[in-house]
């Protein structure tokens, strides 16, 4: 088993290979009162998903170290909240909102051909 990580008084309660699974149990723990941060070890500009360079770490305090295990011992994360947070994390699956209900992006005003004497 590998060595529980720390760090200035915050202790790694749950390590996971992707951002999105940390993301829900960091929101489960906030949920329960229980302060919860996001450490993140990945090379995001390379993807790197090999050994210690993917842990995503959720640290909590010290003190709410038990209180946590036993939050999410007692509430594991189910099948169907990783598979839709995964949905939602990856850019190419289906849009929630309708396209006249999601934010403009303003792409389609934007002029990405050579300048008329570039050509």
């Amino acid at each position: 088993m590998a060595k529980p990580r720390t760090f200035e008084g915050w202790e790694a309660v749950y390590s996971s290979g992707t951002d999105y699974e940390a993301d829900l149990v960091r929101d489960r723990l906030d949920d329960s009162g229980i302060p919860a941060v996001v450490l993140t070890q990945r090379d995001h500009a390379f993807n790197l998903t090999h050994g210690e360079l993917s842990n995503v770490h959720v640290m909590v305090p010290k003190t709410e170290l038990e209180a946590a295990r036993h939050i999410l011992n007692s509430e594991p994360l189910t099948d169907e909240e990783l598979a839709e947070a995964a949905m939602q994390a990856d850019p190419s699956s289906p849009p929630d909102a309708p396209p006249g209900n999601q934010a403009d992006s303003g792409a389609e005003h934007i002029n990405l051909s050579p300048p008329a004497g570039d050509a």
